[in-house]
């Protein structure tokens, strides 16, 4: 699954941000502890957030979880 990648400014600058109705954004951390978030919210997000659109996209590689469950 490829998605989007921020740097630490373009993180701060969404975090909590809407960017559909009822949805925010909420960055999280892959395994090398690069920002991301989906091409979803991308793809959905306001028009003052478009400039998400033009970042670039990565691969993504999740943190291990120490939760037994997932």
């Amino acid at each position: 699954m490829m998605v989007i990648l921020l740097t630490l400014e373009q993180k701060e600058e969404i975090t909590g941000h809407q960017y559909a109705p009822d949805s925010y954004f909420n960055p999280i951390q892959d395994i090398n502890d690069n920002w991301i978030i989906s091409q979803e919210e991308a793809d959905q997000c306001y028009e003052e957030y478009g400039w998400l659109k033009t970042l670039p996209l990565i691969e993504y590689q999740p943190k291990p979880s120490d939760d037994p469950m997932i």
